[in-house]
């Protein structure tokens, strides 16, 4: 395996093309690239790590895996943004199924209501995106995967408390991965909200609101400090940004995660998620919708959410493109300038499947949290590019 770490992001290309075989397809990625991809690329201050893992099959059927990266380093920093919301799906359900073995009688269909103030102050009732109005975790786990939802995250994050999500996946062998907080402005992420789950009518669970006693801090060693300047109010203060108190998962570990939700099997049971054959199929299934492919959620008459609109790789700059042969099952995320997008990717005609990751900052001007990034211009247009030239130099 092929992993290039500690270098300065200009010299990684031509190291990682003397170091590869010929005839492995990243090498034919940068070859056949366009001229604006490797511009991108051998740029140091768009920050871009990519790590794509080869699937073949032995005679039995056995997935067999063959990892090569460019300019991945797990202790460099990236924003993660939303692809955060990827583990807290799985590990609600594996909740869920903690829950269910101690005797409570849940599911991932089971409405529940989320109060504040010792029960008191209601947060969330319901939900209007459901036919029933019910608040359920299975259909929030739809939002996360189609549109990437904030509030369905929230009202995840606190089910499971922040204690809870970090010991889970250090448990699961999941060590450059820190989830620190809601995307929620001004929200208290040491405190979680109070969550009542019903069933016809009845309170079959009840969780007050537990108290996180972990400090957790961003474990990144490298550029975690980003930046000449950040927005604050409507002020620019001329400092880097510091990103210690956010989110953080290595690409490692952001693979590690799709691949044991994707091949289980390859992995020891304690580092699996505790989830059942249903809730695999599940995740599997979510992950891999667009944004056009649900009845409930609906999202067909709203413009925002076309087809690729939670699609970096292969389609992320066309509209109206996507086929049945090429499934994505994948979780995007972008904020602070930063793009990443994590994939299992199978090609039906070809038999090709693989899985990819990269990450991109597209932050000109150095300024976070100002809303001026070239996401657009540059940024999904170099992962879209990467996503067909990975895909193609496979088939």
């Amino acid at each position: 395996m092929i992993r290039i770490h500690s270098m300065p992001f200009a010299v990684l290309g031509l190291i990682f093309l003397i170091g590869c075989s010929p005839s492995h397809p990243l090498e034919a990625v940068f070859e056949s690239a366009s001229p604006e991809f490797h511009e991108i690329l051998n740029d140091p201050k768009h920050e871009v790590q990519i790590r794509y893992t080869q699937i073949t099959r032995d005679s039995s059927g056995l997935p067999q895996f063959s990892t090569t990266s460019y300019g991945e380093n797990s202790d460099t920093y990236f924003y993660p943004a939303s692809t955060a919301k990827l583990p807290i799906a799985a590990l609600a359900l594996q909740r869920i199924n903690e829950l269910k073995a101690q005797g409570v009688a849940i599911d991932m269909h089971t409405p529940f209501k989320i109060y504040t103030d010792r029960f008191n102050t209601p947060v969330a009732l319901q939900d209007s995106t459901k036919a029933d109005n019910h608040l359920t975790v299975a259909h929030l786990i739809k939002k996360i995967f189609l549109v990437s939802d904030n509030d369905a995250y929230n009202y995840l994050f606190d089910f499971l408390g922040k204690d809870y999500i970090n010991a889970s996946l250090k448990e699961k062998g999941l060590n450059h991965t820190d989830i620190q907080h809601k995307f929620l402005f001004g929200a208290d992420n040491t405190h979680t909200w109070d969550y009542v789950f019903l069933k016809n009518g009845d309170t079959v669970y009840k969780q007050p609101s537990i108290t996180s006693e972990l400090e957790v801090l961003n474990t990144a060693t490298i550029g975690v400090i980003k930046g000449v300047g950040f927005q604050s109010n409507d002020s620019i203060v001329r400092e880097p940004f510091d990103f210690r108190l956010k989110n953080r998962i290595a690409l490692e570990d952001l693979e590690g995660i799709m691949k044991r939700l994707v091949f289980p099997e390859v992995f020891s049971e304690s580092q699996r998620f505790n989830l059942t054959k249903e809730d695999y199929a599940f995740m599997k299934y979510w992950m891999s919708r667009n944004t056009l492919e649900s009845d409930e959620p609906n999202y067909n008459n709203d413009e925002e959410y076309y087809d690729s609109y939670g699609k970096f790789f292969i389609y992320g700059d066309r509209k109206g493109e996507m086929t049945d042969a090429i499934r994505i099952h994948n979780k995007v995320g972008y904020a602070y300038g930063t793009l990443t997008d994590v994939a299992y990717i199978t090609d039906r005609e070809s038999g090709v499947e693989f899985l990819l990751s990269a990450t991109i900052l597209v932050n000109e001007n150095q300024i976070f949290n100002d809303n001026q990034y070239e996401y657009e211009e540059k940024g999904i247009p170099f992962l879209a590019e990467l996503g067909r030239l990975v895909l193609r130099a496979a088939q």
